[in-house]
């Protein structure tokens, strides 16, 4: 994020299996706070607030992210063999879809009054929802991880070792993230705050599909 992930991995070239651990976890408690990850983790918390209900989709998404991070850079970091451009193209593009229909879904509750004090309607997202959105999410993101590593590790043994790393602390963080989010809408006004954050969240997905398809600035 901002340049961090470069300086972070900048340290590994030629290190010991040690300081390449470090640089992996490091990558991946990082690699949670991308915006992307962000905005698709807050309108999650908010389709589910509180702390406990948080936790249980953080942690099925970060583990869906994690499985498929892995799964398609291990070729990268083995092989040199990157997902097909339109492939990647296309898994981008549905990560921004993936936002926008969370977004969406929070607008629609709240139109409905499902945050008001007197409605508690939960468990909209199941744990095997949010691991799908994880799987999706996690090929978005596996050609760059790839490529981070395979700059910067000339070992291929302590490549691995660092994406294992990299995708294992990603799903961590991301759960730490998403309980943090949970716990704070819980004690919020949700039905005051879910207007903004499902606006926000919709147009970062719409403006994030787009850049994918090359029809808008991208900086990712």
């Amino acid at each position: 994020m901002f340049g961090l992930d470069d300086t972070i991995a900048s340290y590994s070239d030629g290190a010991g299996l040690v300081l390449v651990a470090v640089m992996g976890i490091l990558l991946g408690l990082c690699h949670a706070t991308d915006p992307d990850h962000l905005a698709a983790m807050t309108t999650l918390a908010a389709n589910e607030p509180g702390a406990r209900r948080a936790a249980r989709l953080g942690l099925a998404w970060g583990g869906g992210h994690a499985l498929t991070l892995f799964a398609f850079g291990l070729p990268i970091v083995l092989f040199n063999a990157f997902l097909p451009e339109r492939l990647q193209q296309a898994a981008e593009t549905a990560v921004g879809v993936m936002i926008v229909a969370l977004a969406v879904w929070l607008l629609v509750r709240w139109r409905r009054g499902e945050f008001d004090t007197s409605s508690h309607s939960h468990n909209v997202r199941t744990p095997l929802q949010a691991f799908v959105v994880g799987l999706v999410h996690g090929v978005g993101g596996s050609a760059g991880v790839g490529l981070l590593l395979i700059a910067t590790i000339e070992s291929h043994a302590y490549a691995v070792v660092a994406l294992a790393l990299l995708a294992g602390f990603t799903a961590v963080s991301m759960t730490i993230l998403t309980t943090g989010f949970g716990s704070a809408l819980a004690q919020a006004p949700i039905a005051r705050v879910a207007p903004a954050l499902g606006i926000g969240g919709l147009a970062f997905g719409v403006w994030y599909a787009l850049g994918a398809l090359e029809l808008a600035p991208y900086v990712f």
